[in-house]
């Protein structure tokens, strides 16, 4: 029995050991394998959503943080249409342009879900790091859903929470 338990006080601490890379850890998207070509003028109608992300909240004070993994759900809820996301651009706090995740027009199949993961230890998007995606659909298509969901574990304990995309175009 203490074997086991000895065992099992072994793995935890190995896998609750932070990893100190800022490199990607999840394998990343191909978008020019989606890539899409929209002639300007079509029957596409456009909109574009706006979606907070949390690299890292505020942990006892404003001098202390705590550093989040983010995962971006990108959703097409059609069960029939093809959806188009034109632009995919992620800002930090100060309302910098970070990165350009989607730069050209991709496809994303009926009922698909993209994910983008910003890493925990990526904390340059900072404590109110945002997404703005701008999109495309056939007319009378259910518009797609943006949403987030930020995680992070230390030992045995964990957070979690989501936020909601908002239409703002």
């Amino acid at each position: 029995m203490k074997n086991a338990f000895f065992l099992f006080l072994v793995f935890c601490v190995l896998t609750a050991c932070e990893r100190n890379s800022t490199e990607d850890e999840f394998e990343k998207f191909n978008w020019n394998q989606r890539a899409a070509s929209l002639s300007v003028v079509d029957s596409l109608e456009a909109g574009t959503s706006y979606l907070s992300i949390y690299s890292q909240i505020y942990s006892l004070s404003q001098h202390k943080k705590y550093n989040l993994t983010a995962m971006v759900s990108l959703r097409n809820t059609s069960e029939t249409d093809t959806i188009y996301i034109l632009k995919s651009k992620y800002y930090d706090t100060h309302g910098k342009l970070i990165k350009n995740y989607i730069q050209n027009p991709v496809y994303m199949l009926p009922m698909e879900t993209i994910e983008i993961v910003i890493n925990e230890a990526d904390v340059s998007g900072g404590t109110g790091s945002n997404f703005i995606f701008n999109w495309k659909t056939p007319k009378d298509t259910s518009e797609p859903i943006f949403e987030a969901v930020m995680t992070s574990t230390v030992g045995s304990q964990g957070l979690s929470f989501t936020t909601h995309a908002k239409r703002i175009n």
